[in-house]
């Protein structure tokens, strides 16, 4: 082993100083560089993982490779507070309303329905201390004293009925005596928004009438007066007017005692009913039972259109 060293040395000639020295300088640098770069492939895998993990929220992750693509739902911008809405494209109809326009208001009940027809069931009873035995009866009957040949709304009229009734006050005998007096009842319907305007009607025609005269039954002519009264509380609205005339006997001649009729129309909805106290043998209305009466025919009236 020694000899072949010593041959094999024999033929290889030594490098000078000047060579050897600049293989070992090449050598330290080609060190020097590989170890700068394994650092930075460490340092540049470190910055990838990290954008990895944590992807800011406006970025969207790439699918891994071999993955079909699914296509992203379009994103609406976020409107801006301070801009002017857009301009509608179609015109307004019922379900689109121009800006600031109310809802319309839903109601649930149906409009009460306007009556035709007037049954009896309509009209009141009396009390029974204020019955005299004697039936009501429906006549062709004026439903208003003459108030200076005014009309009042009558071509406005859907259907009306009128009945004769006879009554006694409380404190006097029941059957087999003289009544205490008699009512003019009617009842009617008018078309729909029209019976308020009928109370109007009456209430000036009685401001125009103050006084007013016709032939008696004697020589000399009937006069009579007439002036509304304050009324309130009996249906939707009402009117109360007095008629005042002087007192005459059944030959026409003065009583010297004055008579006083009294007319109360009440409105309820559409429908008008009006007592007419016409009294008994010269006797004057009372009020108290005039008000009695008027609140009984409320009564039956609203339950008929109930």
């Amino acid at each position: 082993m020694y000899r072949s060293l010593a041959a094999d040395a024999d033929t290889r000639v030594l490098a000078v100083p000047d060579v050897l020295r600049h293989q070992a300088d090449r050598r330290a640098r080609l060190r020097a560089t590989g170890g700068a770069l394994a650092v930075a492939l460490v340092a540049g895998g470190v910055v990838v993982g990290s954008q990895v993990v944590a992807v800011p929220a406006t970025e969207t992750v790439p699918p891994p490779a071999g993955t079909p693509a699914v296509p992203s739902p379009p994103v609406s911008p976020t409107p801006d507070a301070t801009a002017a809405p857009p301009s509608p494209s179609v015109p307004p109809t019922a379900t689109s309303r121009p800006p600031g326009t109310a809802s319309p208001r839903v109601t649930s009940a149906a409009p009460p329905r306007m009556p035709t027809s007037i049954p009896d069931r309509a009209f009141f009873a009396l009390a029974p201390a204020n019955q005299t035995g004697i039936a009501p009866e429906f006549r062709d009957l004026a439903a208003l004293p003459g108030l200076c040949g005014a009309r009042v709304s009558s071509e406005a009229v859907v259907q009306r009925r009128t009945r004769l009734l006879i009554y006694k006050l409380p404190q006097n005998p029941g059957e087999g005596y003289v009544p205490d007096g008699t009512y003019a009842h009617s009842i009617t319907i008018y078309r729909a928004g029209r019976a308020d305007d009928v109370l109007d009607e009456l209430r000036q025609a009685v401001r125009n009438c103050p006084e007013q005269t016709w032939p008696g039954g004697g020589d000399t002519p009937s006069r009579s007066t007439q002036r509304l009264l304050a009324d309130s509380g009996y249906g939707d609205e009402s009117v109360l007017f007095e008629v005042r005339s002087p007192g005459q006997d059944i030959n026409g001649d003065p009583t010297g005692v004055e008579d006083v009729r009294l007319v109360r129309a009440i409105r309820i909805g559409d429908v008008v009913t009006i007592l007419w106290e016409q009294g008994w043998e010269n006797t004057s209305s009372q009020r108290a039972q005039v008000d009695a009466d008027s609140r009984r025919a409320v009564a039956a009236i609203r339950a008929w259109l109930d």
